[in-house]
């Protein structure tokens, strides 16, 4: 007798937008505090600036998305060695943009998956993965690349920092049980 995972899947689909919206949200919050004239700084020379990290999560996240289900995850015309150079400064809003075509991508492609998709096999530079090894794949390098952002922002706001989740000392002062309901607690 066979089981329905319908239940199961459209679950997974609500938990992974809303892990990728929770960290589109941290995201977010890390670019609002980060001072203009830091968006490009690195901490050293192997690290990354905050707009050297937009730039490669958003042309990960356009290239991983874009017709999803029926094209391979790496596209042609993704240049991933230049996301990681950026030969002069841009401006705020072109980074912002960069992040929301990114985040615009990925977001509509979840939005459009259904229960049976989970069954389908997409390619990611050849290599067949499971639309859920795929899914999970994504929001775990999206979240590490988050958390870059969000310590650099914390790091070059200073005093200035304004807590992305619970600040310290203040858990007792958030509602149990709001998490599913509300996404990140700022």
């Amino acid at each position: 007798m066979a089981t329905d995972h319908s239940g199961v899947a459209t679950t997974y689909l609500a938990d992974v937008r809303r892990a990728f919206g929770n960290y589109k949200a941290l995201g977010d919050a890390a670019l609002k505090n980060i001072p203009d004239n830091d968006l490009h700084t690195e901490l050293d020379p192997n690290s990354n600036s905050m707009a050297v990290i937009v730039k490669h999560v958003a042309g990960n996240l356009r290239s991983r998305f874009r017709d999803f289900l029926t094209t391979d995850g790496e596209k042609p015309d993704r240049d991933r060695d230049s996301e990681f150079e950026i030969r002069e400064r841009v401006a705020r809003d072109t980074i912002l943009q960069w992040w929301e075509d990114g985040w615009s991508t990925v977001l509509g492609a979840i939005d459009g998956l259904t229960a049976d998709d989970l069954t389908r096999t997409v390619t990611i530079r050849g290599e067949a993965f499971a639309v859920t090894e795929a899914l999970n794949r994504s929001v775990t390098h999206t979240a590490y690349h988050v958390g870059q952002m969000v310590y650099l922002a914390r790091h070059f706001a200073g005093p200035a920092w304004k807590s992305l989740t619970i600040p310290k000392g203040k858990s007792a002062d958030f509602a149990q049980g709001a998490f599913k309901a509300k996404g990140i607690v700022r």
